[in-house]
């Protein structure tokens, strides 16, 4: 397998030494950032969520380089319990829309999370009743009444974020009956398809595709080694974790773990001399790599990034090697995200941060 990886590697290298320019003609996504927390998982709503992400944000987008950006919504900002349209919502994503096309920027709308299933939860209604599974398909014909007027070179729609179901059959079925659905209306629209549990790579040889449609995009999503990327993350089980990572090589010695406070060991014991590196990472999507080589369809990350807070150097280190890999394997990508916090490109009050700014852009 790890042959099958450096021959892919290797032709992706010859073909794409340095990253196209999208045509006018088709939907082609190379390098872009997640317009998160905005239109999905937030709070904010009237003027504050207007001023978010302004005409100036897609501005800037495009200044810093990008040619796209994926734009989360979730259904309980964009429609209420009965599946009637909140407007202004609606126009705030249309208008983000207006924008990035004014600014030669492709849009990925992707519908990020349902009533029906959030990736984290527990319980997905989504996979068991029936009703809610023809709510999913309707919600994406609604989209598609709203955004059919785009041109299929400029908007293509993800149909769901990390889906995560116990039997991957049950999201192929859905799959291709939302693909089915949307079919009918738009025959041509570009439409994202990540595998089962996260957009995980490791699911990628359980994901079925719909025959003979070559206007689908593969995305996987790569948030590993996750001892780095989700350094200390209070929503996962590294919360509580404040000791040494390093990136690449060892990411956490013997002699470093020897000595961390003792409530600390158990969620670290698992990373302890493991090594990570560039090669690493490749190996990692010999999944996704060999069923888009498979398909002759294009291949996209939509989702990747580190935390702010453990050393910025090897935080730094992780983005370029990340970045290095999808120009020279041909993988678009969009990163997360542009403005938060503790993923951004650029913080919740403007400030920007240009040294990641140049190297998720592909300008250093």
């Amino acid at each position: 397998m790890k042959k099958l990886i450096l021959l892919l590697f290797s032709v992706s290298l010859f073909a794409c030494s340095s990253v196209p320019t999208p045509t006018k003609e088709k939907f082609e996504v190379f390098r872009g950032t997640n317009l998160a927390h905005w239109l999905s998982q937030s709070s904010q709503r009237g003027a504050e969520r207007g001023q978010f992400i302004t005409q100036a944000d897609i501005e800037a987008v495009a200044e810093m380089g990008f040619d796209h950006v994926r734009l989360p919504i979730d259904e309980e900002q964009m429609w209420d319990e009965n599946g009637n349209r909140y407007d202004e919502a609606f126009q705030l994503m249309e208008n983000c829309i207006d924008w990035s096309i004014e600014n030669d920027l492709r849009v990925i709308v992707d519908l990020h999370i349902l009533r029906s299933h959030h990736f984290n939860a527990e319980e997905k209604p989504l996979w068991t009743d029936p009703a809610e599974q023809e709510k999913f398909y309707d919600l994406w014909r609604d989209l598609s009444a709203s955004l059919s007027k785009y041109p299929n070179s400029m908007v293509a729609y993800e149909l769901m974020n990390e889906a995560v179901a116990d039997d991957s059959g049950l999201w192929n079925n859905l799959v291709a009956n939302a693909v089915g659905a949307l079919r009918e209306l738009e025959p041509e629209r570009t439409i994202v398809i990540g595998s089962n549990r996260w957009q995980s790579v490791d699911t990628f040889d359980e994901l079925e595709v719909p025959e003979n449609d070559p206007n689908i995009l593969l995305s996987f999503h790569f948030y590993e080694p996750f001892l780095l990327t989700h350094y200390n993350a209070s929503w996962t089980h590294l919360k509580g974790y404040t000791g040494p990572v390093h990136y690449p090589g060892v990411i956490l010695t013997e002699e470093e773990f020897e000595q961390l406070p003792e409530d600390m060991k158990p969620i670290a014991e698992r990373w302890v001399g493991r090594e990570f590196n560039k090669e690493w990472i490749l190996e990692q999507w010999e999944k996704p790599m060999q069923l888009a080589e498979k398909l002759g369809l294009p291949l996209y990350c939509g989702e990747f990034g580190v935390l702010a807070g453990q050393p910025e150097e090897d935080r730094l280190n992780w983005y370029r090697d990340m970045i290095e890999l999808f120009e020279q394997t041909g993988i678009g990508y969009a990163n997360w995200n542009y403005k938060s916090g503790s993923f951004g490109l650029v913080d919740g009050d403007g400030s920007r941060h240009e040294e990641m700014i140049q190297i998720v852009s592909g300008k250093e």
